[in-house]
């Protein structure tokens, strides 16, 4: 009896062998299955962290490139041509041409200057310096300038001015009697407008004067008991 509890015994302690291979077997069981369950949670940790996060902090997709669908295919755009936007060609301001210039009238006798001026529909000043001789010095524009019809030309006399005598224009034209005087060396002034004919005039006609001096006319009807003696200025 003894003997058969000992072998009894023997056998189990053969079996605890046995037993303790299995136990070696559940602890690498168990690990493996301890670290596959730590990197699952570590997985759904990190996607947890995402969704809580948001949408800016979760990782970016790969951009996808663009593909433009041949021309002439199903829902292809056809190519919308370029639009000029050139501006019209600047057109300057055309220079004026050449043409009217004041004369060489320079070293000229002074009437006959200021014909050269009359000719090219210039008017004309004529300053007398009062020295000796009667011919131009210089002239204001100078000679060669480009001007415009009608622009007065100061000519600058070297001597007096010389004498001269007033023409009767009593009973002229209004315009006829101002042309008389101009050509003699006179100023006409109007006195009563410049249209009709002469009535009076002061000085009066043949007497002495000088270049330039004013010569007053009065124009249109006389006014009545007038009589025609000369009005003074």
């Amino acid at each position: 009896m003894i003997e058969a509890v000992d072998g009894m015994t023997d056998g189990y302690t053969g079996g605890g062998a046995g037993v303790g291979d299995d136990a070696g077997t559940d602890r690498l069981t168990k690990l493996l299955g301890g670290g596959l369950a730590v990197v699952l949670l570590a997985a759904v940790g990190a996607t947890g962290g995402w969704a809580l996060a948001g949408e800016d902090d979760a990782p970016t997709p790969p951009a996808t490139a663009a593909t433009t669908p041949p021309t002439g295919a199903p829902g292809a755009s056809r190519p919308t041509p370029a639009r000029s936007t050139s501006s019209p060609p600047r057109t300057s301001t055309p220079a004026r041409p050449a043409g009217l210039t004041v004369p060489e009238v320079v070293g000229m006798d002074f009437a006959e200057a200021r014909d050269e001026l009359r000719e090219r529909r210039l008017g004309w000043r004529l300053v007398f310096l009062g020295g000796a001789g009667k011919t131009v010095e210089r002239t204001s524009p100078t000679v060669g300038t480009e001007v415009r019809p009608g622009r007065t030309v100061t000519l600058y006399v070297s001597g007096p001015a010389p004498a001269a005598t007033v023409p009767d224009v009593v009973g002229d034209d209004c315009d006829e009697a101002a042309d008389d005087l101009v050509d003699e060396g006179f100023y006409p002034r109007y006195r009563s407008g410049r249209t009709g004919t002469v009535t009076r005039q002061d000085p009066a006609g043949d007497v002495a004067g000088r270049w330039n001096d004013q010569v007053s006319i009065w124009c249109g009807e006389a006014p009545a008991g007038s009589g025609s003696e000369t009005p003074t200025p």
